[in-house]
């Protein structure tokens, strides 16, 4: 058998334990499920397994055919790459500032957590705008030829 066969039949069992474990919570319904917390463990938690079980799944593979394609591509293409995003969020973190702020529910956001969310926006900015940027010269590329 291949991968991908095992790997269906894996992903539809998985699905129909998901299936079962969400009917068991629809059929308890919310407000059972919110007074007692015995029902809480025994129908959230076992949903909560598997969606956590998936999770890892997915994170490992994904790190497995990432260092595969490292090897088997350019690997300087890729160090280039990473440098280039290293290069943007340093960047922004020194283009950000940050103050202590209140939130509307009462709790504090550090001067240091403000600073990274105004990198994680002024990242996010850039990289709209190169993305935005390469699609216009895209486009040009293909009118020109």
């Amino acid at each position: 058998m291949t991968l991908h066969k095992i790997l269906k039949y894996l992903a539809i069992v998985i699905g129909v334990i998901g299936l079962i474990l969400l009917g068991r919570i629809i059929a308890a319904g919310d407000d059972a499920i919110k007074a007692s917390a015995d029902m809480q463990v025994s129908h959230l938690d076992p949903f909560m397994y598997i969606a956590y079980i998936i999770l890892l799944a997915t994170v490992v593979l994904v790190a497995i055919f990432v260092i595969v394609g490292l090897f088997r591509g350019n690997i300087k293409t890729t160090l280039i790459a990473i440098g280039s995003f290293i290069a943007i969020i340093v960047i922004a973190y020194a283009l950000s500032d940050g103050t202590e702020k209140v939130l509307k529910d009462g709790t504090t956001l550090s001067a240091s957590g403000d600073h990274w969310v105004g990198a994680g926006l002024i990242v996010f900015y850039i990289l709209a705008g190169i993305a935005i940027l390469s699609m216009v010269f895209s486009g040009i590329r293909k009118l020109a030829k």
